[in-house]
């Protein structure tokens, strides 16, 4: 027995006992075999050191760009490769398979391409211009998947791919990420059942104490990187394995399945990246590094809302502190930055680093801005905010100033993309942030869900239109935001892992120095939070830098002298500067 397939069946002896392990490694060792007669060439390359800070990802639906000429996805990738060719280096592909709810996130066939959307060979053509990210929606399915409906029907296959709860059994503890009901009953052959369902009655929780589960689900990441994944998000993998009698997240055994999977691809496809999505309070969140063994890239989930409490109060120093004592715990792991998504901004994450009041203010601005509030239910039965419904754009404006000027709202947010792009770490930006995209407030009234306020989807046409006007937003946010993107790429000081200090300066300004892996090369950015004019110094002898007499602002070519090593600019209001000295 070779180190991987003993690894193997470590794994497999820890999540299901050691009489089942050997059964169970033997037939996962025949499909990794099979995988690999099918895909010679995937084994040979490695993913170690293979980032850089030409990498950024690009997050849409399948279904984003529309165009009656062509299938969606046939839209998308010839819209892409028109406009961000050689800009941003992976597209994640939100779920493009076939569903019943949640824009994709019930997924009714792991395997097939929503035909509404088009087919593997689209897939494929966006391979062919950008590394692709998929989507791995492995804790539940959708009620009207095969396999349920199998469950339901009472075939033998599917009795036990899911989890009947015993209406009598104590659930208190579980850990509830909704305000709806955790389990749901259904209608089958046999009588009723009452299913586990973590999310909504249409996502059926998986029973991974079934490793037959386990194996259907591991073919279908298999799958993926055979059409081109080089990353793999694991959707909500925190709540993959329940346990009654405890909070049915973060269990070891949820660990040890990502364990599992990063073991698997290392053997067959080591350059595939695994990306997990745990969207929780910080220490939680991190652990899914696990010891440098489990993702090798984590959504940073505190970055959204606290950036957002910066603007909001034209303060950065919560957000500088925090940012001070981030790390990843090794040079081959990185964060995955980001501000927007597909999903609102989640606030559980920023408990215990902002308070209860500041969540409060946060929640009602939203509202006022248009936004919604999206709620989870606690053990005692009370309901608590979990999520800001609103476009990310939106949710930094103000309030009492609803006629700003178009060239202050880009501005401003893009100082906030700013912030992302600059730290250490991978960038991920929505589609509908690079775009400048607004509040879609008829998306909510027609699905009935808060979330779809920032899921609108978009006629090339219009699309492009309002892109070619120089004096819209989308104009004006997307010709900025590719002066930042081109700007990254151009500087190795923003290598995803890179050294990174941050500097105490002024409360009103995020500042910090980027450093290139060699030590070759640095930047030192500052960004204004506010909407006032500050003057900022910065004193470089305490940075570790060389002597530097005059900078260049890569973003402007503004040039800047210091004196006697220290550094004293004027910031105007929402300014950003990222700055080199002008020898490098």
């Amino acid at each position: 027995m070779g180190s991987g397939e003993r690894q193997l069946h470590e794994h497999l002896t820890f999540l299901y006992g050691g009489q089942r392990a050997a059964e169970l490694t033997g037939r996962l060792m025949e499909m990794l075999r099979r995988f690999q007669r099918e895909n010679p060439n995937l084994a040979a390359t490695s993913m170690r050191n293979s980032l850089s800070e030409r990498d950024a990802i690009l997050v849409t639906y399948g279904d984003m760009v529309q165009d009656a000429r062509r299938s969606c996805l046939q839209s998308l990738a010839d819209f892409l490769n028109t406009q961000l060719a050689g800009i941003v280096s992976t597209i994640h592909i939100l779920p493009f398979f076939p569903y019943s709810s949640d824009d994709g996130f019930s997924v009714i066939d792991y395997q097939s391409v929503d035909p509404e959307q088009g087919t593997w060979d689209d897939i494929a053509s966006i391979h062919h211009d950008f590394k692709l990210m998929f989507d791995a929606v492995i804790n539940h399915i959708s009620a009207k998947s095969e396999w349920f409906q199998g469950f339901l029907r009472g075939e033998e296959k599917y009795r036990d791919y899911f989890i009947e709860i015993d209406p009598a059994e104590d659930l208190s503890q579980v850990f509830r990420p909704r305000a709806l009901p955790l389990c749901t009953t259904v209608q089958g052959t046999a009588g009723q059942k009452a299913v586990w369902t973590t999310f909504s009655s249409d996502q059926i929780d998986l029973n991974y104490h079934n490793p037959e589960v386990l194996l259907k689900v591991l073919e279908t990441l298999l799958l993926y990187v055979a059409h081109g994944a080089e990353f793999i998000r694991l959707d909500a993998v925190a709540f993959i394995w329940k346990e009654p009698g405890t909070a049915c997240i973060h269990l070891p055994q949820a660990h040890r399945i990502v364990k599992l999977i990063r073991s698997i691809l290392e053997m067959v496809a080591p350059r595939v990246v695994i990306v997990t999505e745990t969207n929780v309070p910080h220490k939680e969140n991190i652990s899914y590094f696990g010891s440098g063994d489990e993702a090798q890239i984590v959504y940073n989930f505190c970055l959204p809302p606290l950036t957002l409490h910066a603007f909001q109060t034209q303060n950065a120093e919560i957000l500088s502190r925090w940012a001070d004592a981030l790390r990843p715990p090794s040079q081959q792991l990185a964060f995955l930055n980001f501000l927007a998504s597909h999903d609102g901004i989640g606030l559980t994450p920023a408990k215990g680093i902002l308070t209860d009041a500041d969540i409060a203010d946060m929640a009602r601005r939203a509202q006022k801005l248009g936004g919604a509030i999206s709620y989870k239910t606690n053990s005692d039965g009370s309901r608590t905010a979990y999520e800001l419904n609103i476009n990310y754009l939106d949710a930094m404006n103000d309030p009492a100033n609803p006629n700003e000027d178009v060239e202050i709202i880009a501005r401003r947010f893009l100082a906030s993309q700013a912030i992302m792009l600059a730290l250490q770490g991978v960038p991920g930006i929505y589609f509908h942030s690079l775009f400048g995209s607004r509040n879609w407030q008829e998306g909510p009234r027609q699905s009935g869900r808060p979330r779809t306020i920032n899921r609108q989807k978009l006629q090339r046409s219009t699309l492009e239109s309002e892109l070619a006007d120089p004096h819209s937003l989308r104009h004006k946010v997307f010709h900025g935001y590719l002066q930042l993107l081109k700007s990254r790429a151009s500087t190795p000081a923003f290598h995803p892992n890179g050294g990174q200090q941050v500097i105490f300066c002024h409360k009103a300004v995020f500042a910090l120095l980027r450093i290139s892996p060699d030590g070759s090369s640095y930047a030192l950015c500052l960004h204004n939070v506010s909407n006032r004019a500050d003057d900022v110094s910065v004193a470089l002898d305490m940075l570790p830098v060389p002597a530097v007499e005059i900078f260049r602002d890569i973003l402007s070519g503004q040039i800047f002298s210091t004196d006697d090593m220290q550094l004293n600019i004027h910031l105007a209001p929402y300014q950003v500067l990222w700055l080199k000295n002008i020898d490098d």
